[in-house]
């Protein structure tokens, strides 16, 4: 039998054969001469009747039978969003954490997996191992996916969703595309700010070599000894603490008037007609530069009843220089049902800090102030090769294949930090009571993937397509952290030398003269280092088609072998430190999806699976972490497992326009052993760490509509215009539950001990907020080609970590932002050219995180992100 290339037509074909009379009574009468029509005789007619159901329905919908959410490039235009981390909060049930990690339906990071192209991606961050989105550019993306429902070809690792990014494809047509704009911030730009001179290129985001580790250090770590007196001769010693002594990097500044932000870039593509088949040329890059300014709070209390105690009260200020390149350069060849593409994109992203904070140490018994100068270089370099190859007349077997090396870097050089005390009204540094520390720390993280997917549609007569896969992807990573710090040798500092400004303070003088003397405290026995590896491979099995008239069904298998490990070892001696064995696991994970397509353009999709959440390699890593985004410590815990989930999904959507839908549903989580952050006190220093919380539940509902409306006045200078509004609300509840008898294991402890001392039962999962809302209303016009659009986001208070027994969680409140953009395009001496103009949290929303009892409250940390504005100019030739 001759089939119809458009599978979806095919399908509604065929079930409007099998469907009741009342469908088939829609056929066209017969000739009154004409023999009577049998069923399938009568196909032909009947197809153009029963194809308007899904008319409206779009192409990722009707492509998959996951409930999923996808943001296109038009979505990137309308709301000028500069990453992909920024673009998916406006996704149902989506919240993003410190700019760059996406909680999909209240479940942290480590419940979601990001894909380029459908390969897995490194992490530059030392604490997670979940790539931050912010390193991905809107410039360089085509579209993303949001799948909420589990699917056996994607990884195992899906709690509350996977993303997955795929880049620009290769061009039809030749284009040249270039942009320059300019921004700026409320409480940064032209206001006073902190600095520090640094080297010549930090502008764009590259050391010049101002910040590399000296040479008498590199030499002094080569021995393998620890830097300090008993390993080196007095003068060795204290030359190598003179060359530590860089002003440049040391010195604090006050900056008057902080300079605008800056963005240019372009973008390129090439066709060229071969005959036998078109390959095409893609090529994209920016820079941008931005400041932003932080003043605010952070406290450190100790509630007791009713009474709170601050341990910590400080007053901070923190300027940051943000300075992004980015790169993308893509290759393709197509040939009729053959398609091989080669995509390499580089991404290097800096920020550069100075901070200082000041308040009462109650712990140390005086006024205090911080000061610190910082720089955090990442790096992404991902090359992948994708290949899609189809046979049979209508491409019934479709063979797809994949292979990525990705590598991300973090390198921090010179992290330096200095307390001094307040002595009659001046600062003073006496190099013992207060100390301070200079930092080298690194991360390379490397995952080389490959998989291979074969699809093939049945020659039957319903639509059914088997389908099945192979993965592999090897993750190692490699830490190493050193820590220096200039101490005074004989108790403190002569009186005179403790008031000199930093850079005298660390002069040649003072460490010739035997003053201070440089001594490593980097940790020894795996404190300070570590190699990690996850290897997982996989397989998976899937059947797709129709089991009955408008009725689909998913149903698959996925199997995952997976090793993971986190191997501390002395960063002397390279000796690699015992600790628990490895994570060896293997899992089956099934999942099945259903969709009733019941009526034109509605239908209802259920789904079920069983999926899993691994540790990151620094929550497994037993070593200390400074988190800079918030001066916390950080410890990992070795004894952390897999988390297991059961997912169950419902969603009804009706799709009544072209562009237009409403879509209503629940979703249901059963998660055993959730990983969860819990605070801890121990020598008069608090630090956050991890521990396997017993159980918890996840329940919610989701709503979302798009609608068009025509402009209710005429505007002609408009054009034709209409008004647009989306919105989506999500509802959701958690439950951490905790039985007698149950037991966790957290850091520093030696064995499992009662779970009721650290986890409550009942309490909220971490991370999930109960209402997250977003809001979209905007004008637009083809023809005068402009866009306006008004953009609302709510999320509510989460539980960002556990307090320590007895203690208040760590709340955070995200609470509500206004954000608008405009775009309007227009001619200029024959060239087509854009003016784009933004200003994201109109309301001024702080960003809050706090402890609160009995009417108390004690701000963690507290500042006014203040109001940002964009504007920018585009062309294209």
């Amino acid at each position: 039998m001759k089939r119809s290339p458009t599978r979806s037509g095919l399908f509604l074909a065929i079930s409007a054969l099998l469907a009741p009379c009342g469908v088939l009574a829609q056929n066209a009468p017969t000739d009154a001469g004409a023999p009577a029509q049998t069923a399938a005789s009568a196909s032909p007619t009947q197809l153009d009747a029963v194809q308007v159901r899904g008319e409206y329905i779009p192409e990722p919908m009707l492509q998959t039978s996951e409930v999923a959410s996808f943001v296109t490039r038009e979505d990137f235009e309308r709301t000028g969003d500069s990453d992909a981390a920024a673009a998916l909060t406006r996704v149902t049930g989506l919240s993003l954490v410190r700019d760059k990690y996406v909680y999909v339906r209240g479940l942290g990071e480590r419940y979601s997996s990001a894909l380029f192209n459908g390969s897995p991606l490194p992490s530059p961050e030392p604490l997670q191992r979940v790539v931050p989105l912010d390193l991905f550019p809107s410039e360089v993306l085509d579209s993303v996916t949001v799948q909420k429902t589990y699917s056996v070809k994607y990884p195992g690792e899906f709690g509350g969703g996977v993303i997955d990014m795929q880049s620009l494809t290769v061009p039809d047509e030749p284009f040249i595309n270039l942009s320059v704009g300019t921004g700026g911030n409320s409480v940064t730009t032209g206001e006073k700010g902190l600095t520090y001179y640094g080297g010549d290129d930090d502008f764009w985001g590259y050391d010049d070599g101002t910040r590399k580790m000296p040479r008498a250090l590199q030499d002094a770590i080569a021995t393998g000894q620890r830097v300090d007196l008993g390993n080196f001769a007095r003068d060795d010693i204290r030359r190598i603490g003179r060359s530590l002594g860089n002003a440049n990097l040391n010195v604090l500044q006050q900056k008057d008037s902080i300079d605008p932000d800056v963005e240019f870039g372009g973008s390129a593509g090439y066709s060229l007609d071969l005959g036998e088949g078109q390959l095409g040329f893609l090529a994209v890059a920016g820079f941008e530069n931005k400041w932003r300014t932080r003043f605010g709070t952070q406290q450190d209390a100790f509630f007791t009843g009713e009474v709170v105690e601050y341990d910590a009260d400080y007053e901070f200020l923190s300027t940051q220089n943000n300075a992004r390149v980015n790169a993308l350069v893509g290759v393709g060849y197509e040939n009729g049902n053959h398609k091989v593409s080669l995509t390499t994109m580089y991404v290097h992203d800096t920020i550069k800090e100075a901070r200082s904070r000041s308040g009462r140490d109650n712990l140390a018994g005086f006024e205090a102030r911080d000061d610190y100068t910082e720089w955090f270089e990442r790096e992404l370099l991902n090359n992948q090769i994708n290949g899609t190859h189809a046979f049979g007349e209508y491409g019934d077997l479709k063979i797809e294949w994949r292979g990525a090396i990705a590598r991300a870097t973090r390198d921090v050089p010179y992290e330096n930090g200095i307390r001094y005390e307040l002595v009659d009204g001046y600062w003073a540094h006496d190099g013992s009571r207060v100390q301070n520390y200079t930092r080298f720390s690194n991360v390379e993280d490397e995952i080389a993937s490959g998989g291979v997917d074969v699809s093939w549609r049945l020659p039957i007569e319903r639509d059914v397509t088997l389908s099945g896969g192979a993965s592999y992807s090897d993750n190692d990573r490699n830490a190493e952290s050193r820590e220096f710090r200039l101490l005074a040798l004989d108790g403190a500092l002569p009186f005179y030398n403790r008031y000199q400004r930093v850079d005298y303070l660390f002069s040649d003088y003072n460490l010739s003269q035997d003053l201070l003397r440089i001594r490593e405290t980097t940790g020894s026995s795996g404190a300070a280092a570590y190699d990690a590896t996850l290897k997982v491979k996989a397989g998976y099995l899937q059947a797709e088609g129709e089991i009955a008239p408008m009725l689909r069904a998913t149903v698959g298998v996925r199997y995952e072998d997976a090793t993971q490990a986190v191997h501390p070892y002395d960063i002397f001696t390279g000796a690699r430190q015992a600790g628990p064995a490895p994570l060896q696991n293997d899992y089956l994970l099934p999942a099945a999806t259903l969709t009733w397509n019941f009526a034109d353009n509605q239908q209802i999709r259920f789904g079920a699976s069983k999926t899993i959440a691994r540790p990151q390699f620094r929550e497994l890593a037993p070593q200390q972490y400074q988190d800079p985004d918030n001066d916390r410590l950080f410890y990992g815990n070795p004894y952390l497992v897999d988390s297991e989930l059961l997912n169950l999904d419902v969603r009804y959507e009706w799709f009544f326009g072209s562009g237009e839908y409403f879509t209503v549903g629940g979703f249901y989580k059963d998660i055993d052993n959730p990983i969860e952050s819990n605070v801890n006190f121990a020598g008069g220093t608090t630090f956050q760490s991890f521990l396997n919380a017993p159980a918890a539940v996840l329940y919610g509902a989701e709503i979302e509509a798009k609608k068009y409306f025509d402009l209710p006045i005429e505007a002609n200078w408009w054009g034709d215009n209409r008004l647009y509004f989306s919105g989506n609300y999500t509802w959701s509840n958690s439950e951490v539950e905790v039985k007698e008898g149950d037991t966790v294991r957290p850091y520093g402890f030696t064995r499992p001990v009662d779970a009721a001392l650290f986890v409550r039962d009942g309490s909220q999962l971490q991370g999930q907020s109960d209402h997250i809302a977003n809001l979209q209303f905007g004008i637009e016009s083809e023809t005068s080609r402009t866009r306006a659009t008004l953009i609302a986001n709510y999320v509510g208070e989460r539980i960002t970590a556990r307090g320590r027994p007895g203690q208040p969680d760590y709340i955070e409140k995200p609470g509500t932002t206004l954000d608008f953009v405009l775009r309007k395009g227009f001619d200029l001496g024959g060239r087509e050219m854009a003016i784009g103009f933004s200003a994201r949290n109109i309301l001024d929303t702080e960003y809050q995180e706090y402890q609160e009892r009995g009417g108390n409250r004690a701000d963690v940390y507290r500042y006014e992100p203040g109001v940002s504005y964009t504007l920018s100019l585009s062309a294209e030739f």
